[in-house]
C-alpha cells in the first residue's frame, strides 16, 4: 500500500517542475504559491478521483446486497430428477438469492442450509394442519422439525397449509388458525416467535373481486374465516402472503388483456378511478386489490406479500403466452422492480417482497404442460433461461468440489476487496484532515 501510495507521490513530479521559479537565486513568492497550488489541486483532484471509484465500488457492491436482501425464490421438489440438497445451496449461494421457500420440513434441505444466512420458510402440509390444532401437537411439531435447526439454519416463517382457503375441505378451513395459533403459543414457548412468523399462503382466488385494486374484496362466502385469520396476522406482525400470477389472467383472455402490462414491460398503464392510483403492471394491482380486501374488515395494517410469483417457459396448445420470450421478460423486469426496491402504487415506500415460482422444473408435477415448466433452471442445473443472475454457466451441472473451492476463492477475494478499500480510504481521509 505504501508503494501505491508513493506511485501518487511520483506522479508530481513533472507538474512540480513545470511550475519550476526561473532563477534558483531568488525566490519569488508568487512562484511558490503556484508550486503550492498546483501540488494542493493535483492532489485534490487525485482524492476526489479515488473517492468517485470508491463510491463507483461500494454502489456496485451495495447494488448485489439489495438484490440479495430483496429476492426470493420458492425451491419446489416435486420431481424425480432434482440435485440434492447441498448441490442446490451451492447454486443458490452463487446466485446470492439470500430467501427461499420450502413445501414441507424437509430435514436434509434444513440441514444443507446450516450457516448459509439464507432465510428459509417452511410449510406445514396440508394433510396435517388439523393434527396441529392441539396445542400439544402443534409443540412435538416444532420441536421435531424446527427447533434442532435453529438459529444456524436461518428459519424465519411458517406456512400452515398452502391455498387453504379456497380449497374444497371445510374441515381443512376451519383448522387453520386453531393451527396457527397453536403453533405461534409453541414459538413462544420456545422462545422463537420473536424470529419467526406465522402465517399461510393464499390464492388469489379469496378475492370476488381484484378490479379495480380499490374495489378489493374477499368472497363473501370466506368473511368467516377470512376475518379471524386476519385478526392473527394483524396481532403478530406475521405477513398475508398471496400467490399471484398474472400469466392465468392473460392466458384466459388475451384478447382483452394487455400482454406488456402483464409482464410489466413498457406500457400506459390503467388509472384506479377511485384512487386516482396508476397501475403499469397487473402483479401491483393484485397486491393492493388484496391490501384493500383486508382494509375492508378492518385489517388494513396487514403487509401483503407475494409468496409465489411467475411465468411457464412452455405449455399445451392452448396455454397462450407460455413461452420462454415472455418469460424471460416476466421475471427480468421482476428482478428490476427488486433491485429498485419499488413498493406498489398503494404502498410506494414499502418494498414488496416477492418470492419468484420457480427456481426448477419439476417433472412429476400434475395437470398440464405449464405446471411442469416454471422454473428458472432444469434439474441437472443448466438455465432454461438467463434473466441476469450471475451463476454457474448454462451448460454446466453443480460440482460440489469445485463449487466449494470457487466459494471459499471468491470469499478471499471479497475480504482482500475490502482491507484495500478501507485502507485506501483511512489514507485519503488522514491527508484530508493533514
Amino acid at each position: 500500500m505504501m508503494q501505491a501510495k508513493k506511485g501518487i507521490g511520483n506522479g508530481l513530479v513533472p507538474i512540480l517542475l513545470s511550475f519550476k521559479p526561473a532563477s534558483s537565486s531568488s525566490s519569488s513568492p508568487f512562484s511558490s504559491l503556484s508550486v503550492s497550488m498546483a501540488v494542493f489541486s493535483f492532489q485534490l483532484n487525485s482524492k476526489i478521483i479515488i473517492m468517485l471509484l470508491l463510491f463507483n465500488l461500494l454502489c456496485s457492491d451495495f447494488s448485489h446486497l439489495q438484490l440479495c436482501s430483496a429476492l426470493g425464490i420458492n425451491y419446489g421438489q416435486v420431481a424425480d430428477n432434482l440435485p440434492s440438497p447441498e448441490q442446490v445451496r451451492a447454486l443458490l449461494t452463487s446466485l446470492r438469492i439470500s430467501k427461499i421457500r420450502i413445501y414441507d420440513a424437509n430435514p436434509r434441505v434444513l440441514a444443507a442450509f446450516v450457516g448459509t444466512g439464507i432465510e428459509l420458510i417452511v410449510t406445514v402440509p396440508n394433510d396435517a394442519v388439523a393434527l396441529l390444532a392441539d396445542p400439544r401437537q402443534a409443540l412435538q411439531w416444532l420441536t421435531t422439525n424446527v427447533r434442532p435447526f435453529v438459529p444456524t439454519t436461518r428459519i424465519t416463517g411458517i406456512a400452515v397449509g398452502n391455498e387453504v382457503f379456497t380449497g374444497d375441505d371445510p374441515a381443512l378451513m376451519s383448522n387453520l388458525v386453531p393451527a396457527m395459533l397453536a403453533l405461534h403459543a409453541a414459538l413462544a414457548e420456545l422462545g422463537l416467535d420473536a424470529s419467526i412468523h406465522v402465517s399461510t399462503a393464499n390464492s388469489l382466488a379469496v378475492l370476488a373481486t381484484s378490479y379495480p385494486p380499490s374495489m378489493g374484496a374477499f368472497k363473501p362466502e370466506l368473511s368467516g374465516l377470512m376475518l379471524p385469520f386476519l385478526q392473527f396476522l394483524e396481532a403478530t406482525g406475521a405477513p398475508f402472503w398471496v400467490n399471484a400470477y398474472p400469466y392465468f389472467a392473460y392466458k384466459d383472455d388475451p384478447a382483452a388483456v394487455s400482454l406488456d402490462y402483464v409482464l410489466a414491460n413498457p406500457n400506459a398503464g390503467t388509472v384506479d378511478p377511485y384512487t386516482g392510483l396508476r397501475y403499469d403492471n397487473m402483479l401491483y394491482a393484485q397486491v393492493d386489490a388484496v391490501a384493500m380486501a383486508a382494509a375492508r374488515m378492518g385489517c388494513g395494517g396487514v403487509d401483503v406479500r407475494v409468496s409465489e410469483t411467475g411465468w411457464p417457459s412452455k405449455g399445451d396448445a392452448d396455454e397462450v403466452g407460455a413461452t420462454v420470450e415472455n418469460a424471460r421478460a416476466y421475471n427480468r423486469n421482476l428482478l428490476g422492480q427488486q433491485m429498485r426496491g419499488e413498493g406498489t402504487p398503494l404502498r410506494p415506500e414499502q418494498r414488496l417482497e416477492v418470492y419468484l415460482f420457480a427456481l426448477f422444473n419439476e417433472d412429476m408435477k400434475p395437470g398440464p404442460t405449464s405446471e411442469r415448466n416454471y422454473g428458472l433452471f432444469e434439474p441437472n442445473c443448466s438455465m432454461v433461461y438467463n434473466v441476469g443472475l450471475v451463476g454457474p454457466k448454462s451448460s454446466a451441472s453443480i460440482s460440489l468440489t469445485s463449487s466449494a473451492s470457487k466459494g471459499k476463492g471468491k470469499e478471499e477475494g471479497r475480504l482482500w476487496y475490502w482491507i484495500i478499500i478501507i485502507l485506501i480510504f483511512s489514507l485519503t481521509l488522514q491527508d484530508f484532515i493533514s
